[in-house]
């Protein structure tokens, strides 16, 4: 038996990013056991849903149950997820060489606003650093903050009856004024600050406390709104048109919440028939343009390296492990400062070894840099014809080349 009065705070007079059915269930089985009274879980706890990684390297991350941003040990018995717990899955597999993509298997109709926001930040900041795909399914919903989370992947999945959207906010104020009246209780605040007891449940939602809510929940429909026309790459006014609709299935490709109608299984193979053509077109392809390619950004430029001929299976299978090493190289080169593309690396046929060593190059120049700005005279210009230590090195660099 627990006694939680706490999980009460969370549903109450606070925005939340949850499907209103789900919420009416929530409501309706915890509600009368909320106000202080004692709540116990019958039966044994349902074990947690675990990270599964396929042959060919692909993890399947659960995003299932009511999302919260802690869960504690309510967790397993009430089909609880927190965001952290998600975040450290993604960033494992993002960081296992072993794992070639991920893949979201979405079921649920969200939960808390806390936390959401910096997970999903989280998760876009690993994509760029490790270049490995992400990709979700909505099997069989992705509703409010769950869709959140699924609109950040590169490609969206959702089976026939599938749910996707509920893009809106809610907040519920829980008036138990009246049922006090009933009972003979009168509670009484003292308290400093006009606005510490508003939203309290043994008073009416005041006008003053309704705006205040109200605000707090027009500025996060705000930004989930600007989060998902920017993952979707649809207008701010489409989204918001949609006025917090549910679409299943084809109804969600059409109103361009989803990619495609297809099970956990489908997306599935098709990510892995992705990685195929990633890992084997390509860099096949460049070996037949030029020897030299134009230098984009902070990418190392190499000549490309001709590789002999090898069975398609093992060249597969040194492939993928190269992608994966290069992709380690780039999360610890975006930690430097130093941006580098897997996929363009792998297309220009740079081995990791020769990644590597031009990696610590750009460090090293960069280094000499900050020692030439460190020791130069205070208000010392530099002479048009002298030229920069840093170019010349760079020019005697591409002679040796």
């Amino acid at each position: 038996m627990h006694d939680l009065p706490h999980l009460a705070a969370r549903l109450y007079g606070t925005p939340l990013l949850i499907a209103r059915a789900k919420l009416d269930v929530i409501l309706t089985a915890l509600g009368p056991r909320l106000a202080g009274q004692a709540l116990s879980f019958d039966g044994e706890a349902v074990p947690a849903a675990t990270v599964e990684v396929t042959p060919d390297g692909i993890a399947i991350v659960p995003v299932i149950g009511t999302l919260v941003a802690r869960s504690g040990y309510l967790g397993a018995a009430s089909g609880l997820t927190a965001y952290s717990d998600i975040a450290d899955a993604i960033e494992a597999a993002a960081t296992d060489p072993g794992i070639h993509a991920i893949l979201l298997d979405v079921d649920s109709s969200g939960g808390e606003v806390g936390g959401l926001f910096d997970l999903v930040d989280h998760i876009q900041a690993i994509r760029a650093q490790c270049g490995k795909p992400i990709w979700a399914v909505a099997d069989e919903a992705a509703l409010s903050a769950a869709y959140a989370i699924a609109c950040t992947a590169d490609r969206l999945y959702v089976t026939q009856t599938g749910e996707v959207g509920s893009i809106g906010v809610v907040a519920v104020h829980r008036d138990e004024s009246g049922a006090d009246a009933q009972a003979g209780l009168a509670w009484t605040f003292v308290h400093a600050g006009a606005c510490k007891v508003d939203g309290n449940p043994h008073q009416p939602l005041s006008d003053s406390a309704r705006v205040a809510l109200q605000a707090d929940v027009d500025a996060l429909f705000g930004r989930f709104v600007d989060l998902v026309a920017k993952c979707r790459r649809k207008a701010p006014e489409a989204i918001r048109s949609t006025e917090a609709a549910v679409y299943r299935g084809d109804q969600a490709v059409a109103a361009g919440l989803a990619d495609k109608v297809g099970t956990l299984r489908v997306a599935l193979a098709d990510l892995g028939a992705s990685l195929a053509r990633l890992t084997v077109s390509r860099p096949i392809a460049a070996r037949k343009e030029s020897p030299m390619s134009e230098p984009q950004g902070d990418v190392p430029v190499l000549a490309a390296v001709p590789q002999p001929q090898v069975p398609t299976a093992d060249l597969e299978q040194r492939l993928r492990a190269e992608y994966s090493e290069i992709s380690a190289i780039a999360a610890q080169a975006a930690r430097l400062g130093v941006a580098i593309d897997p996929a363009e690396v792998m297309a220009k046929g740079i081995r990791p070894e020769a990644l590597r060593r031009t990696v610590l190059d750009q460090l090293a120049e960069r280094s000499d840099a900050t020692d030439v700005v460190a020791a130069a005279p205070a208000g010392a210009a530099p002479k048009a014809e002298t030229e920069s230590p840093i170019v010349r090195r760079a020019r005697e660099a591409a002679a040796r080349k």
